[in-house]
């Protein structure tokens, strides 16, 4: 099997604020002054075990609290995007969580622009393309969903679209309907994660409620059938992140992850890293992982990468020039 940290391909499922690794949660806590509940950086790997999405997100946020400033949250962004073009991506739509940071006094311009700022960076230095998709912290009140957004309406031309994130169970998506609403007016795509924790009954109305264009994670949507079919007709994207899934226990092991069987359904597939450092390995990483956990050809792999193509908002244009880059990939292989 070549290097499948070359092929070329798309991330759609990444929470900038989860590829803050150990080292630089100690060097930002350092430089901002803040005391973290832990005292080094082998007692904050040993915390990277976890039972479910909720001991989690409480790691998730203890950690996030050292960004502080515009330079915080471009060395962030820096340092992934960095890993990302060893890893092959070429284009990224990145996640973040402006209300995590925005309840600390920090200000949403200050996250867009330090993320802004190493976004092009990247792609003068390597060619990477792509943009920012605002979340929503679904356990919070949707009015302060509604103010964040109004808050960055005169920026909307700086994001990709809107999501839902955070605890999903008791959280159904319809109820972020006039959210999801005034981002359409804003012209902003949307996605939104559901069917990770929640069943079906949580991605039903993501679809039909929201008007979702893409599914974040979206597993347990084989426990209907109906459901399948309408995703299948549709043609609706799923990010699914299996080192992710894994880790916070939806299967026991890789080989019991659905990725499978969602592809024998006809879905439309990708494979993404979601908070690669807290879940042991970038996008790279999960395509080694689904490759060698069910054997997949390099025709199978070369197509999960040409569905992040498909799946992901770049223009028509750039699409063709991924799709290009993808072909002569796959050519240099002999696939």
């Amino acid at each position: 099997m070549p290097d499948l940290l070359a092929l070329p391909k798309t991330e759609l499922h990444l929470h900038i604020e989860g590829t803050l690794e150990p080292e630089m949660v100690f060097a930002l806590a350092e430089r901002n002054g803040i005391s973290l509940p832990f005292d080094s950086v082998d007692e904050l790997r040993e915390r990277l075990e976890f039972t479910d999405l909720q001991s989690f997100l409480d790691l998730y946020f203890a950690c996030s609290i050292v960004l502080r400033t515009r330079a915080d949250f471009a060395d962030l962004a820096r340092a992934y995007l960095a890993r990302a073009h060893a890893q092959g991506v070429r284009h990224v739509e990145m996640f973040f969580d402006p209300q995590a940071h925005t309840s600390r006094g920090v200000a949403v311009d200050t996250v867009i622009d330090g993320l802004r700022d190493a976004l092009a960076e990247a792609n003068l230095e390597w060619g990477i393309t792509g943009g920012l998709i605002l979340c929503f912290l679904r356990d919070l009140p949707v009015e302060k969903a509604l103010e964040t957004l109004e808050s960055v309406a005169h920026r909307a031309g700086d994001l990709v679209g809107v999501g839902l994130d955070s605890t999903e169970v008791g959280y159904p998506p319809e109820l972020f309907e006039r959210v999801y609403r005034r981002a359409r007016e804003l012209g902003l795509h949307a996605v939104a994660h559901a069917g990770e924790e929640g069943g079906p009954e949580y991605v039903w109305p993501a679809l039909e409620v929201l008007g979702i264009e893409r599914l974040d994670h979206g597993i347990r949507s084989l426990e209907d059938p109906a459901l399948v079919e309408a995703l299948r007709e549709r043609q609706i994207p799923l990010t699914v992140c299996p080192l992710s899934t894994v880790r916070l226990r939806g299967v026991d092991t890789m080989v019991e992850h659905p990725l499978p069987r969602m592809l024998d359904a006809g879905l439309l597939v990708t494979v993404n890293s979601d908070d690669p450092s807290y879940f042991g390995g970038y996008i790279g990483d999960n395509y080694v992982a689904v490759q060698q956990a069910f054997d997949f050809d390099l025709s199978t792999m070369v197509m999960l990468a040409g569905n992040s193509v498909t799946a992901s908002f770049a223009s028509d244009e750039r699409k063709a020039e991924l799709r290009g880059e993808i072909a002569a990939w796959s050519a240099a292989q002999g696939a």
